[in-house]
């Protein structure tokens, strides 16, 4: 199957080539991009718009296989001279080409309204990656042009508001358009068998290395947590995905014997309600377990009610912050996904978890879990 690229891909290549125009006053048809997943990323640049002071020109996002909404969708960005810092500003930013460059959301790009999302409140809706990539890529034209001065980068999607309303943007507290998104910049487009196929290759891999233990997470943020966190790099490790109860049942009939599951509050909450594929089509009930667990822990129901008024667990964690009884709550919560896990596995199976939230680090772990990190960090030493 044929990947496809992020919105934040498309935006970065549309900010490079419009930057490289202004700057060389050279025509510039096509891009070349290099995504955080190391892969090269070339396409034709559309609707260039060349003035003095400006050049806007757009990509067409391409979603590959992917069942993508956005596929199709022109992403514009328009980059133009920025004034020049203020003494303040120059001291709070430094005088970097990357810090100068200042990224903003026009239409069809949303914006944020609601805490617990990958940007502030007020904040356009481009999410860090993408801001990286643009920034490293304009960047790498201003050095190229030998320019110093800074530069506005604004990014629009002029469908993106008529797109929008298929997303989840309206729920989560974004208004006016879609999110620029993508963590590796690139869309790998897989069918649920084929993700699954992947799994089953990965712990074959794993189990015929000889290992009877795994550690797992369901994505990139919980990789790029225990990297960080542990020094454990889980790419050698396996990706589950939201197909937590299946990993655990071909982990059990490959002879496992034990299991690490890493992941955001948001995704392994609803393990401690006993949901095994995490997808939010399948279930969605974050706010309300998490309201259950401060129930059990006896944090007052004001602050019960405001939590089932929150959107997403990033939200809601500052004010289980406030009751003063985070550690008690969560460490419920991990005591349960371990119950589920481990009655998932027939018995068969020990597991462990950490739970984190990324503004906020490490919130829980199971009681075993510390012996995980003296073994993986064994583990790691064998392999280098």
């Amino acid at each position: 199957m044929r990947y496809g690229f992020t919105t934040g891909s498309c935006a970065a290549a549309a900010a490079k080539a419009a930057a490289y125009m202004l700057l060389t006053g050279q025509a510039k048809d096509r891009i070349t991009i290099e995504t955080p997943k190391g892969i090269k990323y070339d396409t034709a640049i559309l609707d260039i718009r060349r003035k003095e002071n400006e050049v806007s020109c757009a990509v067409e996002k391409d979603g590959g296989d992917d069942p993508d909404i956005t596929t199709g969708a022109w992403v514009y960005a328009k980059v133009s001279y920025a004034a020049p810092l203020s003494c303040t500003e120059r001291e709070t930013c430094g005088e970097s080409v990357e810090q100068r460059i200042r990224i903003e959301g026009g239409a069809g790009v949303g914006r944020v309204t609601r805490k617990g999302l990958d940007q502030p409140v007020g904040n356009a809706a481009i999410n860090h990656v993408p801001r990286e990539m643009i920034q490293k890529e304009v960047a790498e034209v201003c050095k190229l042009a030998d320019y110093e001065g800074g530069l506005t980068v604004e990014i629009s999607v002029p469908e993106g508001e008529k797109l929008a309303v298929r997303t989840f943007n309206p729920r989560l507290g974004i208004v006016g358009g879609i999110s620029i998104l993508g963590t590796s910049g690139i869309v790998e487009p897989m069918s649920n068998q084929a993700i699954l196929d992947t799994i089953r290759v990965e712990l074959r891999q794993r189990r015929e290395e000889g290992f009877d233990y795994v550690a797992v997470s369901p994505g990139n943020y919980g990789l790029d947590f225990m990297k960080k966190k542990y020094g454990y790099d889980l790419d050698r490790s396996v990706k589950c995905s939201n197909f937590i109860g299946e990993t655990i049942d071909m982990a059990v009939e490959l002879g496992f014997r034990r299991m690490l599951l890493t992941g955001h509050i948001g995704k392994l909450i609803k393990v401690a309600g006993g949901i095994m594929n995490t997808h939010s089509r399948e279930a969605d009930c974050r706010m309300e377990l998490l309201a259950a667990f401060c129930v059990r822990e006896q944090v007052e129901m004001s602050q019960v009610c405001r939590i089932l008024e929150c959107v997403t667990t990033q939200e809601a964690i500052p004010i289980l912050q406030a009751s003063g009884k985070t550690q008690q709550v969560m460490d419920k919560v991990a005591e349960r996904i371990c119950y589920y896990t481990e009655n998932r596995s027939g018995g068969k199976m020990e597991t462990d978890c950490v739970l984190y939230a990324n503004e906020f680090g490490e919130l829980a772990k199971s009681r075993k879990a510390e012996k995980w990190f003296i073994l993986l960090e064994q583990e790691q030493e064998r392999r280098i």
